[in-house]
């Protein structure tokens, strides 16, 4: 039996820069891999291990992509009825009844980084569970076995600990990554970009979290007492995993299964077309 996690959080906010000219258009969550947005393979993995609540932090820019597809398109619905394509309705609803999106705006001229949607999100809905946190823009592809959900939920199964998902990748290529530095399954810290001789691991971190209430309170207060400007730095969330972990909080590292697809780049959203359209899934 898995950890029982209902709440997540999916950032999916930000223009996208790296991937303009189409995300002057098109949200970056919202490129299409095979016949799905990439942000939704985040989201039908987190439905399939009981996830009911996901919180998505958006741009304030309308109208917004991602909204619409998430909610009932009633027109189309009405097309497929009327025409007798009632078959097709199915493929039409992209969430089961059950489960509810909880939309944040984040201003894109604002405080930037991973932290800042979590923090906002927590502070919102006052959110004091553990909670699974994926970015909207990459996934783990892995038809048939274990997701990345449930390799999370299985590394935190009878305890509140925290946990982080790592892909294992050839050892020549961790200069580009955060490594972990771990004792055990336990996660000590992540250091980025180090040199192949003297990487801890070849396990790499692809921000993919279950974040405790305790891990939770760490990331808002990091975001509210620092002040950078945009040219300063960002607000990495693995700054308050560092400070958790010094203070003694445990963070259990899952080792994903299956393949780690990448939209943030052209190579790798070419790459994640690639892989999922070939794989007859």
């Amino acid at each position: 039996m898995l950890a029982k996690i209902t709440k997540a959080i999916i950032p999916v906010a930000g223009w996208g820069t790296r991937r303009l000219p189409i995300t002057k258009i098109i949200e970056k969550s919202m490129l299409p891999v095979g016949n799905r947005p990439l942000v939704d393979y985040s989201v039908q993995d987190l439905v399939k291990v009981g996830v009911t609540d996901i919180y998505m932090v958006i741009s304030n820019v309308e109208p917004c992509q991602v909204k619409a597809f998430y909610q009932d398109n009633l027109a189309l619905n009405q097309y497929l009825i009327d025409r007798g394509k009632e078959n097709r309705l199915e493929l039409a609803k992209t969430l089961p009844s059950n489960v509810k999106i909880h939309y944040i705006q984040q201003d894109p001229a604002g405080k930037y980084g991973t932290a800042v949607p979590v923090a906002m999100a927590v502070e919102e809905y006052n959110i004091d569970e553990p909670v699974l946190v994926f970015m909207g823009d990459d996934f783990i592809w892995n038809p048939g076995g274990k997701s990345a959900a449930e390799s999370l939920l299985e590394a935190v199964q009878d305890t509140n600990d925290s946990a982080t998902l790592g892909v294992e990748i050839p050892r020549d290529q961790v200069e580009k990554y955060g490594v972990f530095r771990m004792e055990g399954d336990k996660l000590v810290e992540v250091i980025e970009k180090p040199k192949t001789d003297a990487a801890p691991s070849n396990l790499i971190n692809v921000s993919k979290y279950i974040l405790s209430p305790k891990l939770l309170q760490e990331v808002v207060k990091y975001v509210s007492e620092h002040d950078f400007g945009p040219k300063d730095q960002e607000y990495l969330i693995t700054d308050p995993i560092d400070t958790y972990l010094q203070q003694g909080g445990v963070m259990r590292v899952a080792r994903a299964e299956g393949e780690y697809l990448d939209g943030g780049s052209v190579e790798g959203w070419c790459h994640a077309n690639d892989v999922v359209c070939n794989s007859g899934k």
